[in-house]
C-alpha cells in the first residue's frame, strides 16, 4: 500500500534538540492487543518490546521513549502516563485518542493518530448499514425467527417510491463529517446511482462532490433520503443532530451514524421515530456503550443497534508506525499530529 494514502491533513516538526540523541538505546512499545508484522518494524536502531495493554507497566519499559496504543484500558494509560518518564511520542491507532489525551501524558509528548487506518472498514459497514435499511434486511430475518413469510417485502414492489427510502439508486445521501472515511464511501454511494452531498467545517468540491458548510443544514436536510453521520466526537458536534434537526429530515428519511454517539440527542431521536417523524436509525455508536439495557433505543421502532463494529480493525498500521518512526528519529514531520 501506497504510503501517501495515509497523510494526513496536519502535521508537525521534531527539531533537533526533541530528537533523541543516542539511536542505539531508544526504546518502542508495541502493544499486544492485535497482531502486527513486527519484522517490518525492525531495522531503525530501535528496541521493540511487547507490552499487554490492560495491564501495569512493567518497570523494565518505564525507560521508553515511543508508546503505540491500540484498545488500552483507562488504567493501563493513566499507570503509562506516571511511568514514562522519558516518553516523546504516542502513536496511537485509534482514529479519535481521546483515551490517550485523557490519561494525563506530559504535554511535551506529541500524540498522532491512526487517521486513515479505518476508513475502509468503517465505509464498508455504513454502506451495509444503508443497504440494509434500504432493503429491510433486518425485517426479513425478524420474520424469519417467526417463521412467517414478509410479503410486504417480496414480489412487485414500487420503483424508487417518493414516500420511502428503498435503493440507493437516485437517493439523496447526505454525509455529515466529510473527512477520509466519506471520501471513501463515496464512490461506492455513486456506483450505485446515489446523489451524494457532504457536510463539513469548510466548503468546496471534493473529488467531484459538493460539500456544504453547516450553514446549509436547514437546506439540503429536507432533501435527504439517508443521513450519514461521520463526526468527531468533541463539545462542538454533541448532540449537533438535535429535534429541530431531526424535525427538517422527511419522515421517510434514515440516519445513519458510524461517527460518535455523543453527535445524536438520542431521546429526540427515539421519540421521532416512535411518532414516525423519522423512517428509521441504523447506529453502530451510542452515548454509552455498551448500550444499556434501560436504553429506549432497544425498542424503538426502525431502529437497527450495531455494537461499535464499524472500525475495530487498523489496516496497514505497520506502515504508518514505519513511516512516522523513520521521520521521528530524523526529526521530520509526523503524520496525524494531534
Amino acid at each position: 500500500m501506497l504510503l501517501s494514502r495515509l497523510a494526513p491533513r496536519h502535521t508537525t516538526t521534531l527539531t533537533p534538540r526533541r530528537l533523541y540523541s543516542s539511536l542505539a538505546n531508544m526504546k518502542l512499545l508495541y502493544p499486544t492487543s492485535l497482531k502486527l508484522d513486527i519484522q517490518s518494524l525492525e531495522g531503525f536502531s530501535t528496541e521493540l518490546v511487547p507490552y499487554d495493554v490492560k495491564q501495569p507497566i512493567s518497570d523494565a519499559a518505564a525507560d521508553a521513549d515511543v508508546l503505540v496504543t491500540w484498545t488500552n484500558s483507562a488504567e493501563n494509560l493513566k499507570d503509562a502516563a506516571a511511568k514514562l518518564t522519558k516518553l516523546k511520542w504516542i502513536q496511537s491507532l485509534a482514529a479519535g485518542p481521546n483515551d490517550v489525551l485523557a490519561a494525563g501524558f506530559a504535554p511535551s509528548v506529541v500524540v498522532t493518530t491512526g487517521s486513515g487506518l479505518h476508513d475502509r472498514t468503517v465505509a464498508e459497514h455504513a454502506l451495509g448499514l444503508l443497504l440494509t435499511a434500504a432493503r429491510r434486511f433486518d425485517q426479513m430475518r425478524e420474520w424469519q425467527l417467526q417463521k412467517r413469510w414478509p410479503q410486504h417485502l417480496g414480489g412487485a414492489q414500487p420503483d424508487r417510491p417518493k414516500d420511502r427510502f428503498t435503493t440507493l439508486r437516485d437517493a439523496n445521501v447526505l454525509i455529515w463529517g466529510y473527512g477520509n472515511i466519506a471520501k471513501t464511501l463515496a464512490p461506492h454511494l455513486t456506483a450505485w446511482g446515489a446523489k451524494v452531498k457532504g457536510i463539513a467545517r469548510s466548503a468546496g468540491v471534493r473529488e467531484g462532490v459538493e460539500v456544504y458548510g453547516e450553514d446549509k443544514l436547514a437546506e439540503l436536510l429536507p432533501k435527504t433520503d439517508a443521513l450519514v453521520m461521520i463526526l468527531p466526537g468533541s463539545e462542538s458536534t454533541k448532540d449537533v443532530l438535535n429535534k429541530e434537526r431531526l424535525a427538517l429530515l422527511p419522515k421517510h428519511a434514515w440516519v445513519v451514524n458510524v461517527g460518535r454517539g455523543t453527535s445524536i440527542d438520542e431521546d429526540a431521536l427515539a421519540d421521532a421515530l416512535e411518532k414516525g417523524e423519522l423512517g428509521g436509525a441504523a447506529l453502530d455508536v451510542f452515548k454509552t456503550e455498551p448500550l444499556p439495557e434501560s436504553s429506549r433505543l432497544w425498542t424503538t421502532p426502525n431502529v437497527l443497534v450495531s455494537p461499535h463494529a464499524a472500525g475495530g480493525r487498523p489496516q496497514d498500521a505497520e506502515a504508518l508506525i514505519a513511516y512516522n518512526l523513520r521521520r521521528f528519529l530524523a526529526g521530520q514531520e509526523l503524520r496525524n499530529v494531534v
